[in-house]
């Protein structure tokens, strides 16, 4: 499998890709995603080079997003001094679930973050969804605080402020960079 840079041209399908995860996240009973994410936004994120793409062949397998930006109210100035880099959006087709692939591209942002010089790999997941709380722990990040207060980047109260950290560490992840 490769990594590949998301284009402008992939907004639809990358749109698609998360409207499939909603649903199956709505199947497991989490009412996370289900506010639709505003395409100007993703495009954004595509064009500032933000956005990858994991490719099995000509099927997209994952997605995630890496940036060195942060939603406003989620980490402390000193948190924030520190070089970090984000992920947003981590993704799996559900063709592609069970394989440890969001792991190693768990390791993959890691490595690159290394690689960049930041001191940490940091995520915010849904307050709510409890089990993908415990599928970050297990990948070895570390709650750092949940935040509930402040507004959600697609409208309505913020869902998504339960903050984690791992190092940054070099990593073995067995992807094909494109």
């Amino acid at each position: 499998m490769k990594i590949t840079p998301a284009r402008p041209d992939d907004v639809a399908k990358l749109l698609a890709f998360r409207k499939e995860a909603a649903a199956w996240l709505t199947r497991l009973g989490s009412d996370q995603w289900q506010r639709p994410y505003p395409a100007d936004r993703l495009l954004a994120t595509i064009e500032a080079g933000s956005v990858f793409m994991v490719m099995d062949g000509d099927v997209t397998a994952a997605t995630i997003t890496l940036t060195p930006d942060v939603e406003d109210g989620l980490w402390t100035e000193q948190e924030l001094s520190e070089p970090s880099i984000f992920v947003t959006k981590l993704t799996v087709a559900r063709t592609h679930a069970g394989q440890n692939l969001g792991g190693r591209l768990l390791d993959w942002a890691g490595d690159r973050a290394y690689c960049s010089g930041a001191k940490w790999l940091r995520l915010d997941a849904w307050t709510t969804n409890e089990a993908l709380q415990r599928y970050y722990l297990r990948q070895g990040f570390e709650h750092v605080r949940t935040v509930r207060e402040g507004g959600a980047v697609n409208g309505g109260p913020r869902v998504s402020g339960w903050l984690a950290q791992r190092p940054a560490v070099p990593a073995d992840h067995g992807f094909w960079i494109a």
